[in-house]
């Protein structure tokens, strides 16, 4: 798309990109458990209507990645918004289920694992976002194989927003930042005293250095991401393109969110025919990438004229609304639900509501006070079910 083109609006009630329903296996089956989980998925799979792809690929959907529980080798999506299943072998049920099986998921590069036990039988689900679940096999094969299906095809047929163009377009001068990047420097502080990390436990102890940044650059999670934080950019450009708004970086160090470009970056708008969020960068910056959330701020943004800034923080206000489904961060529906969520607050400005299982995205009329409203009611364990 060429330089100062204005890309499509996608408004937050339009049906979304069109997804193919196709699916692939990747690895092999360590245990004729897992081998008759996966078949039984499959099958599942085909009667809702995917077509089964012989080999995982850019174009396929989803990716059923077979793993060992011990030694999980990551499934490399090469930057296609491709949805991995992470799917391992126990022979018993786990104790601690999270602790068990998020390092198969942060190791498989997965968005989903599941793990399925022989003592019980079961089939045990771990979230990028921390949540757990379990579906017990009772014997009857398409009752388990229903429930299961139920389980993973809201996630499976999601779809990423994680692709970034950038323009080095940005005005000069904004090159050292604004008032409101200052405000997120001063943010980006007050959330890394926070001290919330959203793994169980420190990934970079599971996590080789090289996957360890490929997680950040997918995900926008690791040792260093508490959150992020944006603010509304004003006044307006003259084209009307927008909204634009700034926004913490993925994966970067949250108490020092300073350099334009690498730490803070200015978000010109999303363009929904290359399903990418357009960035203005200075020239000769070679920049990190956005946060995955930056499709959410951009609806919410793009809906409520009166919010001039949105903080999203892995921790919990008791009594928040939060979203039904566990959708993975980044995805057209998670932010969907999200400002379906802001849109039925009391007031929208100024509005707390919460991702299941994950945490919550407050919006105010700067990042100021925002912090100021929530001082003291924030809490560090998120819900999970």
């Amino acid at each position: 798309m060429p330089t100062g083109t204005q890309p499509t609006r996608l408004d937050v009630t339009d049906a979304g990109p069109v997804v193919d329903r196709t699916f692939a296996r990747s690895g092999q089956p360590g245990s004729p458990r897992l081998a008759w989980f996966l078949d039984g998925l499959a099958a599942r799979l085909i009667d809702a209507g995917y077509e089964a792809r012989a080999a995982p690929g850019p174009d396929v959907q989803v990716v059923l990645h077979a793993v060992d529980v011990e030694t999980a080798r990551p499934y490399r999506r090469r930057r296609a918004p491709t949805f991995v299943v992470a799917l391992g072998a126990l022979p018993h049920r786990p104790d601690d289920l999270l602790r068990v099986g998020y390092p198969v998921l942060v190791r498989g590069l997965a968005n989903l694992a599941i793990l399925v036990s022989e003592e019980g039988p079961a089939a045990h689900f771990v979230t990028l976002e921390q949540g757990t679940s379990t579906v017990e096999d009772n014997g009857n094969d398409d009752a388990f194989f229903a429930a299961v299906f139920e389980r993973v095809e809201p996630l499976a047929s999601s779809h990423l927003v994680i692709a970034n163009e950038f323009r080095t377009d940005l005005e000069p001068a904004l090159w050292s930042g604004d008032e409101q990047t200052a405000q997120i420097g001063r943010a980006g502080a007050r959330l890394a005293g926070l001290d919330l990390l959203p793994a169980a436990f420190p990934i970079e102890e599971i996590l080789s250095e090289r996957d360890l940044r490929h997680v950040k650059l997918l995900y926008g999670i690791g040792g260093l991401s508490y959150g992020n934080v944006s603010a509304r950019r004003r006044p307006p450009t003259e084209s009307g393109f927008g909204p634009e708004f700034w926004m913490s970086a993925s994966g970067v160090d949250k108490a020092h969110l300073r350099e334009v470009g690498r730490e803070v970056l200015l978000v010109r708008g999303y363009d929904p025919v290359g399903e990418t969020m357009v960035l203005a960068v200075p020239p000769e910056v070679v920049p990190n990438r956005v946060s995955v959330d930056a499709i959410e701020h951009w609806m919410i943004y793009r809906e409520h004229p009166e919010v001039g800034a949105i903080v999203h923080v892995h921790a919990w206000i008791e009594g928040t609304p939060s979203t039904e489904i566990s959708y993975p961060c980044g995805t057209v529906e998670l932010a969907r639900a999200v400002a379906e969520l802001v849109r039925r607050a009391p007031d929208p400005g100024q509005a707390v509501v919460g991702q299941r299982n994950h945490g919550l995205t407050i919006t105010g009329r700067d990042l100021d006070e925002i912090f100021e409203r929530i001082d003291g009611r924030i809490v560090r364990n998120v819900p999970m079910d």
